[in-house]
């Protein structure tokens, strides 16, 4: 096992930050892009007197929206 100078880590640091700061990112753009937090957000929009006229509650909104892949 090879031991690193203390300089040599400093010059590898930023390679590995910014590495996995794209992979991040990169998880958060996936994350975003999907529609059904898209969906999410635009129930979250309405106002408590819109959510029950479709006969929702605030905090039912994450159940109706993944009703088809979860069981909740």
């Amino acid at each position: 096992m090879a031991f690193l100078t203390a300089s040599a880590r400093t010059e590898q640091a930023p390679f590995f930050t910014r590495f996995f700061a794209a992979i991040g990112n990169g998880l958060v753009a996936m994350g975003e892009a999907n529609p059904r937090l898209r969906k999410i957000e635009a129930l979250q929009r309405l106002s408590d007197e819109q959510l029950a006229e479709r006969g929702l509650r605030r905090e039912d909104i994450a159940r109706h929206v993944f009703q088809d892949v979860f069981y909740l």
